[in-house]
């Protein structure tokens, strides 16, 4: 039986987004040299990887100067809202509040961010947090 295909980035695919997102639209040789640093790569295996990403409908791409240049049709924080949905479903058992306590007992934590932390808390609850 065939694997399902995934409604989420693989991996490398994240990291071309995180490029595109950055820099769109760009031709297969400038997702390359921004890879290059990280994870070199054959401009074949970009090309592969960015027309896969196409299908997905990650990607649409677009005839520029006798090249096909690349943008991102999702944006990143859809991305990353899907990417923990899929996390708090399959490791939390779909309890957003579970994955907060274990991010909230496994990090260190400056002074600043706790209350940044605290405001969002506040937020959510409807309150300014100047009480």
């Amino acid at each position: 039986m065939p694997r399902r295909a995934s409604t989420r980035p693989t991996e490398l695919e994240l990291e071309i987004l995180k490029t595109l997102w950055e820099s769109a639209p760009a031709a297969v040789r400038q997702v390359q040299a921004a890879l290059a640093s990280k994870r070199p790569l054959a401009v074949t295996s970009v090309t592969t990887v960015l027309n896969i990403m196409t299908r997905k409908g990650f990607l649409k791409r677009a005839k520029s100067g006798g090249v096909y240049v690349y943008s991102p049709t999702v944006t990143q924080t859809a991305t990353a809202n899907g990417m923990i949905r899929d996390l708090i479903n399959r490791l939390f058992c779909g309890s957003a509040a579970s994955l907060m306590l274990n991010l909230l007992s496994e990090q260190d934590l400056d002074e600043k961010t706790l209350k940044e932390i605290r405001s969002a808390l506040n937020r959510k609850q409807g309150r300014t947090g100047h009480e």
